[in-house]
């Protein structure tokens, strides 16, 4: 996010997410993939010492999104948590997930993505669709698979949650409600981060030491990078270097 107006309603409820007039950096407003940045110094945030560029940049993108996707889910203290789709933002969710002593299950594609899991100490790895090993009271979908949706909602126990974290997100097909609703389970959207969610999850990154597993292209590469992450050659996030 690169600024919003201050001004209007959400704004003034701590959803400054929402505002009709926000901005975002590499989309509506220049930088991104830049040299040099100007920003708002209210709208940038102190790093995480002791990190190298190359790790602490997923922090501040896929880390953040997943961290407001973590709190949209509502996992409780304790509780089981299904991540759908484990990349560059999941892998660093599930580690922070795992500090604060939830029991994470992973379900995703590529053997690469599983053998990370798995280092990272989750509970459990599965495939996409597969059915985890206990009700989950939470769940994020991660991958922009709509068809996964009702899959997810079948897997969540009563009154469990799934945030859908993508900002693109294929049809989602028809949903049974007595299977995949009742029960009171609910379905959210996630919808970039305010500036809050960024500062916490800094805060927390760098207190549990949070690390991104990551694969560096040069900037030049910038489309191999981009094909290599359509079709799963790498896991965790790509890096551009210059």
């Amino acid at each position: 996010m690169g600024g919003v107006d201050g001004d209007c309603w959400y704004c003034h409820h701590d959803m400054e997410n929402l505002c009709d007039k926000s901005v975002f950096t590499g989309y509506t407003v220049d930088g991104g993939y830049a040299e040099y940045v100007l920003a708002r110094a209210d709208f940038t945030f102190p790093l995480p010492p002791g990190m190298d560029d190359a790790h602490v940049a997923p922090l501040l993108c896929a880390g953040i999104i997943g961290y407001r996707a973590l709190m949209r889910a509502e996992v409780p203290p304790g509780g089981s948590l299904g991540l759908y789709g484990f990349g560059g933002s999941a892998h660093l969710t599930a580690q922070l997930a795992l500090h604060l002593g939830v029991r994470v299950h992973v379900l995703t594609r590529g053997e690469g993505n599983r053998e990370l899991a798995v280092r990272l100490g989750v509970d459990s790895v599965g495939p996409a669709d597969g059915v985890p090993p206990e009700p989950l009271d939470s769940a994020i979908l991660f991958a922009p698979a709509g068809e996964l949706v009702p899959v997810a909602m079948r897997a969540l126990a009563p009154g469990g949650t799934l945030a859908v974290a993508g900002i693109w997100l294929s049809d989602i097909p028809a949903m049974v409600y007595e299977s995949e609703l009742f029960h009171e389970r609910q379905l959210r959207s996630v919808t970039a981060n305010t500036r809050a969610d960024g500062e916490e999850f800094l805060r927390l990154a760098a207190r549990f030491g949070i690390a991104a597993t990551t694969s560096s292209y040069p900037m030049a590469e910038a489309d191999r990078a981009l094909a290599d992450l359509r079709h799963g050659r790498f896991s965790g996030a790509a890096v551009l270097v210059n």
